[in-house]
């Protein structure tokens, strides 16, 4: 997969087809739309694109508002990493401003999709919408695709569990603790990817050494404090792990993930991890509410909880 940032200096792409969006999760909703793109590039001898937008509209648009909170269920870095894997051809990350913004959504198709992309075929998701206070929507692209010469298409709701699927109703359940519904919306583990540190003392003192896993950007969303079933991955392998999040006050608040931590204990524990990057997939979470203030009672609690962690298979 090829990375580029805004339009400029694009390089020619063979029959582009085309979707946009934030793509936040990368859930099984996105990986319909994302799959269909391939296959009809495949078809058309052409490659697929997404262009998605940096920062989220809803940050530069709303930052007293409904911006000011959200959090994200990816950071860039683990959204590219993860479309990476799903296969498409190139992404386009378009710096999102309040002048971009302004721009129409006719505008948008014919100055960026035709005449810099050259888009061949343009693929929306259910009820999407686009432009400038959102004006454009699957109707108007079917009524520009007759003057621009493309083809459109419109991808039906996707549901799981009778429940319909979207980054809102995932971010509901990361924050509920609920990380196996949240997996199956997503269509695979929800990660954290950070560089690994030294732990925290007071886990080593009671025989459970970590290191923490840094968080690389502001607004991703982190789970509830608590033991979790993890595995990490790192240098291509995985390890059977248990993350431990916890807040710096005592006093969690679910708007703001600032002042959570993460740490990661290894079954098998070895110093040279430090310094490196690694993944954290996560599976269950297994406690809540982790006391630091009692050594006692931390150790029986974390001892519980990797014993149900070695239990599982993963």
């Amino acid at each position: 997969m090829k990375v580029h940032y805004g339009f400029d200096d694009l390089e020619y792409i063979k029959n582009p087809v085309v979707t946009t969006g934030s793509f936040d999760g990368v859930h099984v909703g996105h990986k319909t739309i994302l799959n269909r793109i391939i296959d009809i590039a495949r078809n058309i001898q052409g490659e697929s694109v997404l262009i998605t937008f940096y920062p989220h509209p809803r940050k530069v648009l709303y930052p007293e508002t409904e911006g000011k909170n959200l959090q994200f269920i990816l950071s860039q870095r683990e959204k590219i990493d993860l479309l990476e894997k799903v296969g498409i051809d190139h992404l386009i990350i378009v710096n999102f401003t309040l002048e971009f913004s302004h721009i129409s959504s006719v505008q948008f198709i014919k100055e960026f999709l035709i005449d810099k992309l050259h888009a061949k075929y343009i693929v929306v998701g259910f009820n999407h919408h686009f432009g400038h206070n959102r004006e454009g929507d699957y109707e108007m692209l079917y009524k520009l695709s007759k003057d621009f010469g493309f083809s459109v298409e419109e991808i039906p709701e996707q549901d799981i569990q009778q429940e319909t699927v979207s980054s809102t109703t995932i971010r509901k359940a990361l924050l509920e603790g609920k990380i196996q519904r949240a997996n199956a919306y997503l269509d695979h583990q929800y990660i954290i990817i950070g560089a690994l540190g030294k732990g925290s003392h007071f886990f080593k003192q009671v025989g459970f050494p970590t290191m923490t896993v840094q968080i690389e950007e502001v607004g991703k969303l982190i789970p509830p404090s608590g033991c979790y079933a993890v595995s990490l991955k790192w240098n291509s392998t995985m390890y059977k792990a248990m993350a431990i999040i916890w807040v710096v006050n005592g006093e969690e608040d679910i708007s703001n993930s600032n002042e959570k931590i993460v740490e990661v204990h290894i079954v098998d524990f070895d110093n040279k991890f430090f310094d490196n990057d690694g993944t954290l997939l996560f599976h269950k979470q297994i406690s809540d509410n982790i006391d630091i203030s009692n050594k006692d009672m931390l150790k029986t609690q974390l001892s519980q909880a990797l014993e149900q962690v070695e239990e599982l298979i993963y």
